[in-house]
């Protein structure tokens, strides 16, 4: 019989400015995570930063021991799909960068968002530029402690490439399916993409679709957010667990569901360790006993 950490590890994004293993192992010991995500790189910019390899090789090896599941967010300007030369050669550099610190920290994989096509461009277009600029990172994915590449559809905001998750079938196609090609679904961009997860029924339907588009064992994480917004709004804007329209009832449907079967979650809900300690004590509540 497993135990509920094997059947979801839960945790949450930690902070890692001041040291990967220094900040970050001591606010997830704070917060209770089984399970982190971090940055490896100014979210917000292009810079490729070396890292630390004494606070590299401490951070593993506490994780590794702890069995702590560690996940990577790539940086937010990254957009394979923008009609900019520099945006996307930026966007190439700075992937590439996050998916070897990956492999470095020993990270399950390296989410990036699905990106947006930008100047006015179809969407066909720029979904076939991320298929020439992207195969050949995963190309690079050899090694076996290699991260997963995990897409992250958005919150169907603007020009989205990929928000829902059916969406994700074609996205999937481009990239001919690659085998280490995975999921990171976000609760709330979910449910501000049009997937109603709190009507009855609303998570499995969204799940069934995912497994769906992308075959199953695709989906690695889940980015666990309620949202300020109603289903539908393209608004990007997480809430507390519970405290949200999604609702804390839809979380522990999402938590039984099979296709999350071992997936860890993280939260990236507003406020501080405190309040990230609270939303992931309601999650470990709301996952299967036994």
């Amino acid at each position: 019989m497993s135990t509920p950490q094997e059947r979801n590890a839960i945790g949450g994004h930690v902070p890692v400015a001041g040291g990967l293993a220094a900040i970050g192992l001591s606010r997830a010991a704070e917060i209770g995570a089984e399970a982190v995500q971090v940055f490896v790189a100014n979210p917000r910019g292009w810079a490729a930063p070396p890292g630390d390899p004494a606070q590299d090789e401490e951070f593993r090896t506490v994780c590794d021991a702890q069995r702590i599941p560690v996940f990577v967010h790539a940086p937010y300007l990254i957009n394979l799909g923008s009609h900019t030369r520099e945006t996307v050669e930026n966007s190439v550099s700075s992937l590439r960068h996050s998916l070897r610190r990956g492999r470095v920290i020993g990270a399950r994989g390296v989410v990036v968002h699905t990106g947006s096509a930008t100047g006015g461009r179809p969407r066909a277009e720029a979904l076939a530029q991320i298929r020439e600029r992207t195969l050949p990172l995963l190309a690079e994915l050899t090694h076996d402690d290699d991260p997963w590449l995990l897409l992250e559809p958005t919150a169907g905001q603007g020009t989205s490439i990929c928000s829902q998750v059916q969406e994700l079938g074609p996205y999937f196609d481009a990239l001919e399916r690659h085998p280490r090609l995975g999921v990171c679904l976000d609760t709330c961009h979910a449910y501000a993409a049009g997937h109603d997860l709190a009507a009855p029924g609303g998570v499995k339907e969204t799940l069934d679709a995912l497994v769906e588009a992308t075959g199953p064992g695709r989906l690695k994480l889940i980015h666990a957010n309620d949202s300020k917004d109603v289903a539908g709004a393209h608004k990007d804007r997480h809430e507390n667990i519970g405290s949200g329209h999604i609702g804390a009832g839809p979380f522990e449907e999402l938590l039984r569901h099979p296709a999350t079967a071992g997936v860890p979650l993280v939260v990236e809900t507003p406020g501080g360790a405190a309040v990230h300690a609270a939303d992931i004590a309601r999650l470990k509540e709301l996952r299967p006993k036994g």
